[in-house]
């Protein structure tokens, strides 16, 4: 077991080395540097987000990539930032130097963050990413000059799967859209009589990405002919639409709507006006990623040059 624990840490830092070897890193201090790069720690509650409450996302202070909600943070009173969940595929955990304790570290770039610990009680997840504030700069709800796209395209589980993987996506939310009953339940929208398709709330960085190559990731990654369900899913919860929010995202939406037809003759897509979108259950939320396995019919396949 333990030879089989330092082949699994030595490819994993392997891997994260191949990935950031060639990235351009944010100048550190040398605060800064002993910390994240050399692993260190630095003293409790003298950290400057410890007790920060506002609204927003905490990024790699190495390389900017999103790595916790603020929504996710909770008060521990071990002297650093505490929070009981991550952004998907944000952190890698490895087995600490001392044998003892588990590392975190930016999936992205490999900056030591702190370590993870859990069945704490502390909360019904009962994780605890005890983070070094050094490791972290945080971007104010307010500040932050992000865009909204919803899509549904079968079993929200996945197509939320491929949207949190996606290039410039901060942070995706399931629920539904598109009905008539207000707060609905899963099991409702199941029964099919609620009106609501389930649907994939995507928040992304425009300065990342566009509306555009997300929505070529939509068709992408479903049968976007398929009628009345998606795969084995069948109902009209399954359906696949395109909510817009805006005048751009609808003709961007009914443009690629047109170029389909003219490839394979048949979309069965709606291009509707977003209306009040409700979050699903707690247990919905980023499922593959803490189930682990893929989605059985959202297969990445390409379509547009």
């Amino acid at each position: 077991m333990k030879n089989q624990l330092i082949f699994t840490f030595l490819f994993i830092s392997n891997a994260i080395f191949s990935q950031s070897s060639s990235m351009k890193y944010n100048k550190l201090t040398p605060e800064e540097e002993a910390v994240i790069v050399r692993k260190g720690t630095e003293r409790p509650f003298t950290g400057k987000y410890s007790d920060n409450n506002e609204k927003g996302t905490y990024i790699c202070k190495r390389c900017d990539s999103p790595l916790f909600r603020s929504s996710d943070k909770f008060e521990s009173n071990c002297g650093w930032p505490s929070f009981d969940d991550e952004i998907a595929g944000a952190i890698v955990r490895l087995p600490d130097s001392d044998g003892r304790r588990t590392e975190i570290v930016c999936s992205t770039c490999g900056a030591h963050l702190g370590h993870v610990f859990l069945n704490e009680g502390f909360t019904v997840k009962n994780t605890r990413h005890c983070v070094n504030s050094i490791s972290m700069k945080f971007i104010k709800e307010r500040d932050m000059k992000l865009e909204t796209a919803y899509f549904a395209s079968g079993c929200f589980w996945g197509t939320e799967y491929h949207f949190l993987r996606a290039k410039g996506v901060v942070d995706t939310c399931v629920g539904f859209m598109g009905g008539k009953t207000e707060h609905p339940t899963y099991q409702e929208v199941c029964r099919g009589h609620t009106g609501h398709a389930e649907t994939t709330e995507v928040l992304f960085d425009p300065s990342e990405t566009t509306y555009e190559e997300l929505l070529k990731l939509f068709f992408e990654t479903h049968d976007f002919t398929q009628v009345g369900g998606q795969g084995p899913d069948i109902g009209d919860q399954y359906r696949s639409v395109v909510f817009h929010t805006s005048d751009a995202q609808k003709q961007m939406a009914e443009k690629y709507v047109k170029i389909l037809m003219s490839k394979v003759g048949r979309v069965s897509t709606d291009v509707l006006p977003a209306s009040t979108f409700w979050p699903a259950e707690d247990y919905h939320q980023e499922y593959y990623h803490k189930k682990g396995g893929s989605p059985y019919c959202h297969i990445y396949r390409k379509v547009f040059d």
